[in-house]
Order: structure tokens, then sequence, then C-alpha cells
């Protein structure tokens, strides 16, 4: 049996539970309601196969490989399980050490059809919300029944790093790290081969700051500014604002920034445009190293997406 998958994402999950459907029988579990401090939100998903594998979990560790054997058996019997672990279970042998409740739903055979639909918008960069009726049918869109549990899943954050040098490809490494998809806009070929030897598979040629590359931000993207060049920092800061970015960051000291707003300023960029922009970027001022300023970076950017999502 291959390791235990700890994927986190719904589109990840579904997609994992979609590839064992089309070999075998795959059950799906959907936290449906939590009490109290549960590890994850109501629409954290977890697939399990006939054989046991499991992708994506419910919990920090203490339930997950009971609901799994819950999910097998649901599988052998073809019938919806419905668990409550914590407060309130009938496993009182399970209690949960945060004292909080999770109920979560076990579906042998849900539609496929529309997980994949679920799956492939989550894939295109589009919200999207899954429905749940209490027979267990599912459906996509806004719930037209008053009884459903519904879940809103957003795109996964994906980062897009322009600059040079150490700040870029520390913050880029840290990120790939974090299974964060993430695009280096970059300037040379020396940097390309740094950027290809950590394994970033998207990476743009910067070429001059007239000529930039088409603009493909969405609202799930952050976009972080890592030049120390007057010129590509007004063109690059001046088209991220014109895009929907969640986040836009640049490095630099209180100095530099305060130097980048009035340039936006004369450029005609209003007072709230250019407060969409953080800087000094990170959770931690003034950090030295590249790859401290990398955590405080990517920290300060997760915080905002999930404030986002």
């Amino acid at each position: 049996m291959r390791p235990t998958l700890y994927l986190e994402h719904a589109q990840d999950v579904l997609g994992q539970w979609l590839l064992w459907r089309n070999t075998s029988e795959a059950a799906l579990v959907i936290v449906t309601a939590t009490e109290g401090g549960a590890v994850r939100m109501p629409g954290a998903l977890m697939a399990v196969s006939e054989t046991g594998e499991r992708c994506g979990y419910i919990s920090g560790g203490c339930i997950d490989a009971d609901v799994a054997t819950h999910a097998r058996q649901a599988l052998r019997s073809g019938r919806i399980e419905r668990l409550r672990y914590g407060k309130g279970s009938p496993f009182i042998d399970m209690p949960l050490p945060c004292g909080g409740a999770i109920e979560a739903w076990v579906l042998p055979d849900a539609q496929a059809s529309v997980l994949c639909a679920c799956h492939d918008r989550l894939a295109s960069r589009r919200a999207v919300m899954l429905n749940i009726s209490a027979s267990g049918d599912l459906w996509l869109g806004h719930p037209d029944v008053v009884s459903a549990r519904s879940f809103e899943y957003t795109p996964k954050l994906r980062l897009r790093i322009a600059g040079r040098g150490a700040d870029s490809m520390a913050l880029a490494r840290l990120a790939q790290a974090s299974a964060i998809h993430t695009e280096l806009q970059l300037r040379n070929d020396v940097e390309f081969q740094d950027a290809q030897r950590l394994g970033i598979d998207q990476i743009t040629t910067l070429t001059t700051p007239s000529t930039l590359p088409a603009l493909d931000d969405d609202p799930w993207t952050a976009f972080l500014l890592a030049f120390h060049d007057v010129d590509w920092e007004a063109a690059l800061l001046a088209q991220a604002l014109k895009g929907p970015a969640f986040y836009i960051g640049a490095v630099g000291s209180k100095a530099t920034h305060a130097r980048r707003c009035e340039g936006l300023r004369a450029a005609g960029f209003s007072e709230g445009q250019i407060r969409r922009i953080h800087g000094p970027v990170g959770l931690l001022p003034s950090m030295r190293e590249a790859s401290t300023l990398a955590v405080s970076v990517l920290a300060e950017i997760v915080g905002a997406y999930q404030r986002e999502a």
C-alpha cells in the first residue's frame, strides 16, 4: 500500500478520488460540521480507496484512521455513513483532545460527474460551491434546497515573483516546498538556470520594462516584487495594480517604499490603489537574510489568502 497522501486542497483530493474511481471504488469523506477547536473546516475532504489508501485528512491524525475504516465499510455496504467524533459521539473511546466535535459524511458512491465538474472548475481557477442533500445527492451552484449543506471552495494560492537575486530564489524555494504554484519572472540566463535547479517549472523571461509579459493574475494570485531597480519597479507595480491580485508586495526599506509610492502618485495612481501594496513586506520587520525574509513574506501572503478565501 502506498503512503497516505497528506493533500489538503479540494482540487487535489478530488483529483486523486477521480483517479481511484477510474480503476476501482473510492469513498469520499466530507466534514459537514465542527464544534470548538477542530483542525479542519466544514467542507474538508478525504478520499479513501477500496484498498485503504488515503488522500486528504479531516483531523490532526486522531480519528483519520478510524474514518478510513468506516469508509471501507461503506464501500462494502454501499450505504452512506454519518459519523460524529468528540462531544456527543457514540465513539467514547475516541475523544478529541481539542474538546470539540467533528461530523463527517462518508459517500461510498458519490456522483463522479458532479465531482469532476467541481475539480475542473477549481483547476480552471474559478470558485465553486458544492451542495449535499440529506440523502447524499451532490450538485454545484447556489443551493436551492433549504436543508442542503453547502461548501464553497476557492482556487489554490498562486504566487508570481518578479525580481532577481537571493530574495526571489529563497521565496520561490519555500513556496515550492509548500506546494504553492509559483511563477518566477527573471532577467537573465544564469538566474534561469538557478531557478531550474530549484525545480521551478514556470519561469518567464523579462526583457525590458516597456515589454512586460501579459498579465495573467487572478483574485487568488499574490505578486511579490523583488527588484531594486527603479524602472523595473515602476513598470511591474503599475501592471500589478491594474490586475486583480489579492496581494501585492515589494521588497525594500520604508524609504524605498515611500519613494515607490510617490512615483506611483505622479503616474496617476490613486491612494486606494497604492494602499494595496505591502511594503516593507513580511510579518517581521527588517529581515536581513533571504531565507528568513522568505518565511516572513510567505506567512504574510498566506494570511492574506486565508482572509480572501
